[in-house]
């Protein structure tokens, strides 16, 4: 089953008589807390999601990045907050490409949360269908979920990202400028882990939303993620990392995330770094 739902499914599984709980993780590089564009207007009856304190650890160890994954303590009480209780069906959406509601849909899955969806197209999905918004803030009957264990992923440390980039695929979904160390506006040292290829996250969509299956696996086989071979993927500080990982499963292909990315990496001086394409 796809990890990803249509606006038009949305509405008629809200309608339906499945308990569903809706996250909007309003987040952008330039704008991190997007709680007042959320008041402002959200899908009806969705729950403000806070990536940098719900679905990261933001007193975490530096040296693992800008977004340290969320320790089980900070993950349950996100998701009594939110309301989730046992048998729910998450949808998380954003106005970032869905990139937010992929660190949602990583982050619920690795504490196996199963069902999980995230809006294809995010909140412009939705508006473009002239689907009603509500304002203002939701707040959620304290959830009876309780998350018990993470680690259901697969993630890399640095050390087997180093490796997997010799020896499969490992992925750097940045911008082409950043890869190349042209320009790097967020962390330490410009450059790439040596070995990875380069497919920014805009190569695997079309206006917002996901190519389909068929074409996914096409772009990625022009960096050699085809099946069979062992992937991983790696961004800036985990979020855009995770949003490839969902690409990949949507194509059938698994991967690996490295979580700290290159925020990690380049913090690490006995790390080595490459330039251009």
């Amino acid at each position: 089953m796809s990890n990803l739902i249509s606006a038009a499914e949305l509405a008629a599984l809200l309608e339906s008589e499945t308990p569903v709980r809706v996250l909007d993780v309003r987040w952008r590089l330039d704008k991190p807390n997007g709680h007042d564009d959320y008041l402002s207007g959200h899908i009806p009856g969705a729950v403000y999601v806070d990536l940098d304190t719900e679905l990261a650890d933001p007193d975490g160890d530096p040296a693992l990045g800008r977004h340290p994954l969320p320790t089980l303590g900070i993950l349950n009480t996100a998701v009594t907050r939110w309301g989730l209780n046992p048998g729910d069906t998450v949808v998380a959406y954003d106005t970032f490409a869905s990139l937010p509601a992929a660190r949602a849909w990583w982050v619920l899955a690795d504490a196996g949360f199963v069902s999980l969806r995230v809006l294809d197209g995010g909140l412009a999905a939705w508006t473009a269908e002239d689907r009603a918004l509500e304002t203002g803030e939701v707040t959620a009957e304290p959830g009876t979920l309780v998350l018990t264990e993470l680690g259901q992923n697969a993630v890399l440390d640095a050390d087997a990202a180093a490796a997997l980039a010799t020896s499969g695929v490992l992925i750097d979904s940045r911008a082409g400028e950043r890869f190349r160390g042209e320009s790097e506006p967020m962390d330490p040292r410009a450059g790439h882990i040596p070995g990875a290829v380069n497919l920014p996250s805009g190569t695997y969509l079309d206006n917002g939303r996901f190519l389909d299956p068929e074409r996914l696996r096409a772009v990625f086989a022009g960096v050699g993620a085809v099946p069979g071979a062992q992937i991983g993927t790696t961004c800036g500080s985990g979020i855009t990392a995770a949003h490839t990982a969902l690409a990949l499963s949507e194509a059938g292909l698994p991967a690996a995330i490295f979580a700290g990315s290159w925020s990690a990496w380049s913090r690490d001086p006995q790390r080595p770094v490459a330039t251009g394409a």
